[in-house]
């Protein structure tokens, strides 16, 4: 198949979203930002995983990979596209983006329910008028 022009697209589509997942995790100290070096191995061992994950279903003649102009056309293995590799970069980057922002978001959320009770988290009744009932 030709890839003419558009032969990096998706490649170039992938990059961008993996600057925006950096950019976040920077931004909100996510992930790689929080502690880079546990970080960098825990998205190494994820990418590794799912290329065994890919090369197994390879192998059992599960997984093909699909012609299409917007990639490259070079593959690192028989039916193994190297756009896979940043794929799951930005997968697992954005996995782990998505969990540590949830647990900020809900702790966050949660603070703000327990200071409704006082910072001693006592449970006393408030009356509304600014006392103690």
């Amino acid at each position: 198949m030709e890839h003419g022009p558009l032969g990096f697209a998706y490649l170039v589509a992938l990059l961008v979203s993996i600057f925006g997942m950096a950019t976040l995790d920077r931004r909100f100290t996510l992930f790689v930002w929080r502690d880079p070096a546990r970080g960098a191995v825990t998205l190494l061992a994820g990418v590794v995983f799912f290329l065994a994950w890919d090369l197994v279903g390879i192998d059992l003649g599960i997984f093909f990979r699909g012609e299409t102009a917007f990639m490259t056309g070079w593959q690192l293995y028989p039916e193994l596209p190297v756009e896979e590799v940043f794929f799951l970069v930005l997968l697992c980057w954005l996995t782990m983006n998505l969990h540590r922002g949830a647990l900020l978001v809900l702790s966050a959320r949660a603070g703000r329910s327990a200071g409704a009770v006082g910072p001693d988290r006592s449970t006393r009744a408030v009356d509304p008028r600014g006392g103690a009932a």
